[in-house]
């Protein structure tokens, strides 16, 4: 079976690293949709190098390195790297044109982007990622959430959101043939939230919230520019050199669609972007209910619970560190969705006080039959910090499972 990658950008383009480097598939169909440079070579030494992880050849061979693309073909866009053959298409951008089935790709990893909406048919002009299925691909996987434009309109049945380790078992390769991958947030966050509702269940999670200090992205400014015409955050076009810039985050949308427990926790998420090209980190607050006021939730409580969940049910998707980290500590590194600094642990139980006379629904009966409407709950605030690579080192390493998860169930 041979793989297709649509878009080269950063993920399309570390998604092909993987591949080289671990060659589930005998061959490589990029589409890139436009021709970059002055030949194949100027595309080829873009594929070659990058300024955040180095050169490829360092990437598959450590510190030998060496040369790693050979047989390069301008006229036929193809070239040998790594021992993978590679065919890059530099003309068609709709997917619907992309000619899969003429290429034998069968998977297509879309990753420009620019596709998210599942109920887009497959004939629009402005391209849909059922234009890939139109193309002759039988399974689609996105590199970020679905977003559906008409809020009127449900999620198809044929497509579903995948988190490996956590969700994967809902894949139905006979029923879903669109499949989003979900972001690099909400796969970090999702190993954050899940050992929680393992141990303390829905009903013990009183609230949460997060915010994800986050690395810049392709969509950000490198200089101030002009917005364009009726946008509404004017912050999108400053400098992402210069700034700390606040922004929105689908995470805690998306998380439910993984995680279907979290429908039941009211849940706020909340963006910050900073001047670094990777390595992310994600803040989480839970209020949780202790059992008993005398022993209350603690930090050796849930580090414990994270380092069991880390060598245990999550081993492979779920670090533990009791390191003092940075945040370029984490790039390329570990290969995990989420590593929780345990270091930075922190909680507090206080008494919150429920005036029952509040509530609405409760029988007079029962109020006036209590020696006071005044009740007094063991809350514990918990803080939770959690690392991940938004490219590489998370994301692109939880994207390539998903993608072999997915070939490997194909017939």
């Amino acid at each position: 079976m041979k793989l297709g990658i649509n878009g080269l950008g950063r993920i399309g383009k570390l998604t092909l690293w993987r591949q080289l480097a671990l060659k589930h598939f005998p061959e490589v169909v990029v589409n890139v949709g436009r021709p970059v440079g002055r030949s194949l070579d100027d595309l080829l030494q873009i594929v070659a190098t990058d300024s955040t992880y180095g050169h490829l050849g360092t990437f598959l061979h450590g510190h030998r390195g060496g040369r790693v693309i050979e047989e390069a073909n301008d006229t036929e866009g193809t070239a040998v790297i790594a021992g993978t053959p590679v065919r890059f298409l530099r003309t068609q951008r709709n997917p619907r044109d992309l000619a899969w089935r003429d290429h034998g790709v069968r998977l297509v990893v879309d990753c420009t982007g620019a596709f998210l909406d599942p109920t887009t048919p497959a004939d629009d002009k402005t391209g849909s990622l059922r234009g890939h299925l139109a193309a002759g691909a039988s399974k689609v996987l996105a590199s970020a959430p679905f977003k559906i434009r008409n809020k009127g309109l449900a999620m198809p049945d044929d497509a579903t959101t995948v988190v490996m380790g956590i969700n994967d078992d809902t894949y139905n390769p006979g029923r879903h043939t669109l499949i989003s991958a979900a972001s690099c947030t909400t796969t970090c966050l999702a190993f954050m939230v899940k050992p929680l509702l393992d141990h303390f269940g829905a009903d013990r999670i009183l609230s949460a919230s997060m915010v994800t200090v986050h690395a810049a992205t392709g969509s950000q400014s490198v200089l101030d520019t002009l917005p364009k015409a009726g946008a509404t955050d004017l912050r999108k076009s400053r400098s992402v050199m210069n700034n700390i810039i606040l922004t929105t985050t689908g995470a805690a949308k998306t998380l439910r669609l993984v995680i279907p427990e979290m429908a039941k926790i009211g849940f706020m998420a909340e963006s910050v972007r900073i001047p670094t090209t990777t390595g992310s980190l994600v803040i989480l607050v839970v209020n949780l209910q202790s059992d008993h006021a005398q022993t209350p939730i603690n930090r050796t409580d849930l580090n414990t619970l994270y380092k069991d969940a880390a060598e245990g049910p999550y081993a492979g998707y779920l670090a533990y560190s009791d390191a003092q980290n940075v945040s370029s500590d984490i790039i390329g590194y570990p290969h995990a969705a989420a590593s929780i600094e345990a270091t930075e642990t922190h909680t507090r139980t206080a008494f919150t006080r429920i005036d029952l006379r509040q509530l609405p629904g409760l029988p007079e009966q029962l109020l006036t039959s209590l020696a006071t409407p005044v009740i007094e709950v063991p809350v514990t605030q918990a803080v939770i910090y959690g690392w991940y690579d938004n490219e590489l080192g998370s994301y692109v390493n939880m994207l390539t499972e998903n993608i072999a998860h997915v070939a490997s169930k194909m017939v």
